[in-house]
């Protein structure tokens, strides 16, 4: 039998080994508890165990499932969700939920080589007024909806 490796599936089953690892060892001085009186840590090492698994389990498939070699890496649609997660880090505090999440739809909405403006702009839109409603008016939580 002969390692077919696909390279994409093969990245991601170590990156999900590696972030159940990581998960496990934060997880490691909370106590566990038993199934009938669960501590602190029996979820979250349950959680990173069953990620591992998959992990492995999504390696061992991607041995054997086809040759596939990593995609290249895009700049525009790499700089374009960077930029957008530091304008919502940046303009949050200064113009409010409903312009920040405008804007940073429209950024990401371009990180796309097929977008048209009128649909993005929708979606901006539409995406700006579901956090409004979800964030401040359902959950509460005390966020800036506007500049003023």
């Amino acid at each position: 039998m002969t390692l077919r490796i696909n390279a994409p599936d093969l990245a991601f089953a170590v990156f999900l080994v590696a972030l159940g690892a990581l998960a496990l060892g934060l997880a490691s001085p909370l106590s566990v508890g038993t199934a009938a009186a669960m501590g602190p840590g029996y979820v979250p090492r349950g959680l990173a165990m069953l990620i591992m698994v998959y992990g492995a389990v999504l390696g061992v498939r991607a041995l054997f499932s086809g040759r596939q070699p990593l995609p290249s890496v895009e700049l525009r649609p790499l700089l374009l969700i960077f930029g957008a997660v530091a304008l919502f880090a940046i303009l949050l505090p200064i113009i409010g939920l409903a312009l920040t999440s405008f804007v940073l739809v429209l950024c990401a909405g371009f990180a796309a080589y097929d977008v048209r403006f009128r649909e993005n702009a929708v979606a901006a839109v539409t995406l700006a007024a579901f956090a409004v409603a979800l964030f401040v008016m359902a959950l509460g939580l005390p966020i800036q909806v506007w500049p003023w």
